[in-house]
Order: C-alpha cells, then structure tokens, then sequence
C-alpha cells in the first residue's frame, strides 16, 4: 500500500474518532448537566474518552503502518513532545505555589497537540524534496 492510501486511512480513521468525539461530548455534556451528581453522571462525562481512544488507536495504527523511518521520527516527536508538556507542567504547578491561578487539566492535551503539529509541520517543511 503506498504512502498516501496509509494517510488517507489514516485521515478517515481520524476525521471519524474526532466526529465522534464531538457528538459524545456534545451529548455527554448537554444530557449529564441534567443528572444528579453521583455515578451515572460520573460515566455521562467521561464517555467522551471512548472515541477519544478510537483516536488513539488510529495513531496507533498509522504508526504501525509507516515506514522504519516515518516510525522513527514519530517516536522521537512523541518523546520530545512527552518531554516539553512534562517541563511545561511542573514548571506550571511550581508557579501555581508561588500564586499563580490553577490550570484545568484541559490545558494539558492542547500543549501536547500544538507542540506535535508543530514539530510534524517542521518536520515535513525540512524534508520536503528541493527543486
């Protein structure tokens, strides 16, 4: 299978976990703020973390279709990335002791997203074939 059917697999496997995150999360929010606290409205907001794992496993997936390469410099961008959130955290939580206002955990994942894209966006410029 060529390179390009593996990313539009990749894309379709993707585009579908994240629409279907959203409805989850669209559904889990509008119907749990509804429930009483207790555990049915525990599960109603967390079930926005099963196609979030669908995600998941299509990186998963994309990672073990790619070449040795391609599985390379993907791992060295989740261990940079692993590496950059985990400083970006800890620096955070000592600023929250010195007063700094506390951060949501939903900060978290946007971090790591931006610096993956980033680093994916640098990757594919400096690799890019020269004319």
């Amino acid at each position: 299978m060529s390179e390009m059917k593996h990313y539009n697999r990749y894309y379709k496997e993707m585009g579908g976990a994240l629409l279907l995150y959203m409805l989850t999360l669209v559904v889990s929010v509008r119907y749990g703020m509804r429930l009483e606290h207790g555990a049915l409205q525990t599960v109603v907001f967390v079930s926005p973390m099963l196609p979030f794992v669908l995600g998941i496993w299509a990186v998963v997936r994309q990672i073990r279709r790619s070449d040795e390469f391609m599985r390379k410099v993907s791992v060295e961008h989740l261990a940079i990335t692993a590496g950059i959130t985990a400083g970006w955290t800890f620096t955070y939580g000592f600023l929250e002791n010195a007063g700094f206002p506390k951060l949501s955990m939903f900060t978290v994942w946007p971090v790591m997203g931006a610096v993956w894209a980033l680093l994916s966006v640098s990757e594919a410029i400096r690799s890019r074939p020269k004319h």
